[in-house]
């Protein structure tokens, strides 16, 4: 099983780049399994969901190519006969993004059998709002054995409000509703920008759809769609943990081929901290401010603060001058990082959803656990200006969502090496 070891002490400094973004590749590859034709996907990150979801699609009967290096990290798919259309567990247990395959299934299909999903253990992530959408929407779904079982001769328009904002509910329905017959109105809606990704992917393939990125969304059914050209955007989380990493360091970092409009929340909350913060059209330069400041968060629906990047925060936190506020209010155990921060001479205590950080506290190397994809990227940044050498276990976890990850931080002045089997190289 694979290991980090983090040298801490180095300010980072140069250019680092920006990956697609791996929450808007897989609800695109998804995408993909509504037409006959061939969908080519652009800037797909090279992690291990990515691969899990080639798997998964390939399983079902679908062609899919991926290709990095001089294939520019594009992924041609082809789902011209679904001739298996389930979702199996073995594939996807270790992966949330299962649930996205169910919409298009049955709006292409008229059956499903998606194993129920599995990914990191940060909390509940109930799949009924999306069972609920699609028997509005005139599906009949069962559940036997783990397995969730979808059927229907054609998915009906439908006006579904979500009881609750929920992005791969958002997605799952989106791409449903797209070969419905009729109009559907979905209100309450995620306005990520990994949902507006898709939705200018399914209009490519020809979908009808008006407001995505804002809380209502309305579909106009069509009877088929078409092969499409599309590029992922860019990673926010991946960009936003680097631009802390280059703070928390003290360093003078450029952050490179992202999208400055999506990290609106994070860049403000780090100006409050002291930090020097230029923005350009695709870049984000981050420089050290002197010491820097606490200041508290609270994690929201975009455009709020992302609950991705509140493992990262608190890592930064621990190095502010002050006491820190950190309230988590999308995932009820997303605090998982905290006992692995306090080993390392963190000052933190929990009361339920909200996390007192008391800094500055001087930060040692240990033996420390990953426990999930965002908590490993916390460990990390913290291992970065830990006194001493710290070993994390488990980064597999990391793999799943940041591409090279500690290729691009040692090529920016990070003391990282990895120890073990290594994903994706021969």
């Amino acid at each position: 099983m694979d290991k980090f070891v983090v040298r801490g002490g180095n300010p980072l400094l140069g250019t680092i780049k920006v990956s697609g973004a791996k929450n808007s590749a897989l609800p695109c590859m998804a995408a993909a399994i509504l037409t006959e034709d061939e969908v080519i996907l652009e800037n797909i990150p090279q992690v291990q969901d990515i691969e899990t979801e080639r798997k998964l699609l390939t399983s079902m009967g679908a062609e899919v190519e991926l290709g990095y290096g001089r294939a520019q990290h594009r992924t041609h798919i082809k789902c011209a006969i679904l001739s298996d259309p389930v979702a199996k567990y073995e594939i996807v247990k270790t992966m949330r993004a299962s649930s996205l395959v169910l919409g298009p299934l049955i709006a292409r299909t008229g059956i499903a059998r998606v194993a129920m999903p599995g990914g990191c253990a940060i909390g509940g992530r109930p799949i009924d709002l999306h069972i609920n959408g699609l028997e509005a929407m005139g599906a009949t779904i069962t559940q036997d054995h783990g397995y969730l079982e979808a059927r229907a001769d054609r998915l009906k328009g439908a006006h579904i409000v979500f009881d609750k904002i929920t992005v791969t509910g958002t997605e799952d329905l989106l791409m449903a509703a797209t070969l419905a017959e009729g109009e559907s109105i979905f209100e309450n809606c995620a306005r990520e920008p990994e949902v507006t990704d898709l939705a200018a992917l399914l209009i490519a393939m020809g979908a009808k759809i008006e407001g995505a990125g804002t809380g209502t969304i309305r579909i106009q059914g069509v009877a088929k769609l078409h092969g499409a050209r599309h590029r992922i955007n860019p990673d926010r989380i991946e960009a936003g943990t680097f631009l802390i990493a280059g703070a928390i360091t003290g360093g003078d970092l450029n952050v490179d081929c992202c999208e400055p409009k999506h990290l609106g929340a994070l860049i403000s909350k780090l100006e409050q901290c002291g930090v020097k913060i230029d923005v350009g059209a695709d870049h984000v330069r981050v420089r050290s401010g002197g010491e820097l400041k606490a200041a508290d968060i609270t994690t929201e629906e975009y455009p709020g603060f992302p609950t991705d990047m509140q493992a990262q925060y608190m890592a930064l936190a621990t190095q502010a001058e002050g006491t820190s506020t950190v309230i988590e209010n999308i995932f009820e155990n997303r605090f998982m990082h905290v006992q692995e921060l306090i080993r390392m001479g963190a000052n933190i205590t929990i009361s339920g959803r909200t996390a007192t950080v008391r800094g500055k506290t001087p930060l040692q190397s240990a033996a420390v656990m990953c426990s999930d994809l965002r908590a490993s990227a916390s460990l990390v940044l913290a291992a970065l200006v830990a006194d001493g050498e710290t070993i994390l276990d488990r980064v597999y976890h990391l793999d799943r969502g940041y591409e090279h990850f500690e290729e691009k931080l040692r090529g920016v002045g990070a003391q990282i090496r990895r120890m073990g089997d290594v994903f994706g190289r021969k």
